[in-house]
């Protein structure tokens, strides 16, 4: 058992150990019927904290040599599976976590070399018969095992993109990057030692970076925030297993839904794996996910306002779904050229979600948007949206007054500020107007659009999750009187489908005049038995 070289499996047994652990050994034969079927070069791109090193320690524990781990997987999901044993604990692992290495390196500029000299000191002492000079370069020394003895290598690369993102941002030079495409070509496009990889796994933030490495990792399949196919359910919590853990914990399902879910690959729901423990271990829904990093990421992009962007930015903090085209974007962290390629690469990093069957990009959650909201309290270019934002808290308080001009007010306002002149006057305009002029309410409401209530379909339903609150209905209406819409509540009892709710509810009938381009607001409150 080496540090490099078959590592022992005490991450993993320490995860599994945890009070609360989801178990992802599924991946395990979803991972062998891609390399022995399809590919053995696989990258795995996911944002921070989403649970790639957890799975990196799972794969270390399954295939190390160095480890046995049969105990460990007893009982196991992945175990049931019959290619299970197959490979268990009978590859030789290289794993190296490349940000790790990096970030407690003092010699970062022979940092590829320096890694390189330890693992093949750790391959001379494991193979003493093949006589490894460790001055050798590494991938020659692994042919040369492998050509000796058969013994075929799992190369683990944790963060393998910590390169990319730090040569990117000026932090290392030109010299140490070459090393190490240097590094990656030899292990990765040399096929005199493509037959001793077993699996070659990378993960990553971002997928590889076409302008920077892709001639050297071009043979990788990649799986990422944009489609994973079969993988998609093992990085990141699914909604079951959420539900299971919130379930387990005596700990609100809907809350942690509605603040961390909103991530959806091949119709598999994904949860951030970070904020969902938290939120349990300290038994209180918050953002934890952006205080692992900060929301300049977003104003620093946004910021460039290539055409239509801005427009674009507000229609998603007002609840829109925007098109994107994912298929332009290099992969990169510069040489923006159009918003779909800044759209992508925050899909990538997590602060937007991907709808690949409609090919839109949307903010996931109430977490996300948080972060969006405080990104944009920093670009002066959307002033008037922080200013609706911040009026959001006194619009609410006013319609529990039944002020009806001041929603009317708010909603002339909000209903400009999201659309253009050519959408101006379509239902999705005013829907966002709604959800922009009362994203304080996001605090203390789910929001719900056009679902079957009573005799018809509610537009906008805001159930409350604190007590004391009352529900909110809105009817909307164009070209005619608020009163109408008002009515329409009543008559045909949109409030029926609020089944698990009782108490006080308000009524709200919006009609939008397109002559004037103006709102009229009727309140009225009712108790519901």
């Amino acid at each position: 058992m080496g540090i490099y070289l078959n590592p022992g499996n005490e991450l993993f047994a320490q995860i599994s150990k945890n009070e609360i652990y989801v178990d992802k050994s599924g991946m395990i034969p979803a991972l062998i019927e891609v390399f022995e079927r399809w590919n053995q070069y696989v990258c795995v791109s996911r944002p921070r904290r989403f649970g790639k090193t957890v799975i990196g320690n799972l794969l270390c524990a399954y295939f190390s040599k160095g480890c046995n781990s049969k105990e460990l997987f007893k009982n196991s999901i992945g175990s049931k599976d019959p290619v299970f044993e197959k490979y268990l604990n009978k590859v030789n692992v290289i794993k190296i976590d490349l940000n790790a290495e990096y970030q407690n390196i003092e010699d970062r500029e022979n940092f590829i070399s320096i890694i390189c000299k330890r693992i093949n000191k750790e391959l001379a002492n494991e193979f003493p018969e093949c006589k490894i000079d460790i001055a050798d370069d590494l991938p020659y020394n692994l042919i040369y095992i492998y050509t000796q003895t058969k013994e075929k290598f799992a190369i683990i690369i944790d963060e393998y993109d910590i390169l990319v993102r730090e040569v990117v941002s000026g932090n290392i030079s030109d010299e140490l990057f070459n090393k190490y495409l240097a590094f990656l070509n030899g292990l990765f496009k040399n096929s005199t030692l493509q037959p001793a990889i077993t699996l070659a796994y990378l993960t990553g933030i971002l997928p590889i970076i076409r302008e920077k490495i892709q001639s050297k990792l071009n043979n990788f399949t990649e799986y990422t925030m944009l489609g994973s196919n079969g993988l998609a359910p093992y990085i990141g919590f699914t909604a079951e297993e959420t539900k299971a853990i919130c379930d387990k914990n005596n700990f609100n399902y809907e809350e942690c839904k509605r603040w961390y879910d909103g991530y959806k690959l091949e119709n598999v729901e994904l949860y951030n794996p970070l904020s969902v423990l938290e939120s349990i271990r300290n038994k209180k829904i918050q953002s934890y996910w952006g205080q692992t990093s900060t929301y300049e990421v977003i104003s620093d992009y946004i910021g460039m306002n290539f055409d239509g962007t801005k427009d674009e930015v507000i229609k998603m903090i007002s609840g829109a779904y925007i098109d994107v085209n994912v298929t332009s974007y290099k992969n990169t962290m510069t040489g923006f050229k159009t918003r779909d390629d800044v759209f992508t690469y925050l899909i990538h990093l997590g602060y937007l979600a991907y709808n690949s069957k409609k090919e839109q990009c949307y903010i996931p959650n109430r977490e996300v948007q948080v972060e969006w909201i405080n990104a944009l309290k920093i670009c002066a270019d959307y002033s008037t949206t922080n200013k609706i934002i911040e009026a959001s808290k006194q619009l609410l308080e006013e319609t529990f007054n039944g002020n009806e001009d001041a929603v009317a007010k708010s909603l002339d306002e909000s209903h400009i500020h999201v659309t253009s002149n050519r959408s101006y006057n379509n239902e999705d305009a005013l829907h966002c107007a709604i959800y922009l002029s009362y994203i304080y309410a996001l605090n203390k409401y789910n929001a719900y659009r056009e679902i079957p209530a009573g005799k018809g379909i509610a537009d906008m339903t805001y159930v409350p999750v604190l007590p004391d609150l009352p529900a909110l209905i809105f009817e909307l209406k164009h070209n005619e009187i608020a009163e109408t819409a008002l009515n329409q509540i009543k008559e045909k009892k949109y409030y029926d489908s609020l089944s698990n709710y009782s108490g006080n509810l308000i009524f709200i009938g919006i009609n939008y005049d397109e002559k004037t381009k103006t709102h009229s607001c009727k309140i009225e409150r009712f108790i519901k038995e």
